[in-house]
């Protein structure tokens, strides 16, 4: 299966897109950047954008002025189709389609933590919660020890 690069992003109040066509592409002020933003806001090298298995990824390279997504700063993140970025202080909307077949990548990797290894491995069955567990929002005996436990 083929991840090829793809995608744009696309500047908040209107501009041209720019399409995200390698795998890495630099983000700064420097001419040397894949992606060159002449502001004063931008470092000169500021961030990257990595596509790896069919998504996208921002990684702030210690800009002064941070990265964000949706909001919140961030070092590294996945993104997600329709994600709004704030490099400095200019805001896009990153647009490219997930993996053929795939839900989100965050969302896949809840459904695994949601599971015991022994329960993957099928060598150990799920335990369902009493009834008066489930009104308390956990199960008091997970934090009592079995009588088959050594001390």
């Amino acid at each position: 299966m083929s991840h090829e690069p793809h995608g744009e992003l696309v500047p908040e109040g209107g501009g041209d897109a720019i399409p995200l066509i390698r795998a890495t592409l630099s983000i700064g002020r420097r001419e040397s950047c894949d992606i060159c933003m002449r502001f004063p806001n931008i470092s000169g090298l500021h961030c990257e954008l990595n596509f790896r298995n069919g998504y996208w990824y921002i990684k702030d390279l210690n800009s002064t002025n941070g990265v964000k997504v949706n909001g919140t700063r961030v070092q590294e993140k996945l993104l997600h189709p329709k994600d709004r970025l704030t490099i400095g202080k200019r805001h896009y909307t990153i647009n490219y389609e997930l993996p053929a077949g795939q839900r989100a990548k965050e969302e896949v990797e809840e459904d695994i933590m949601a599971q015991s290894l022994l329960e993957r491995a099928g060598l150990e069955r799920r335990k369902k919660p009493s009834p008066e567990a489930r009104s308390l929002g956990f199960d008091p005996a997970d934090y009592l020890l079995n009588d088959d436990e050594d001390d």
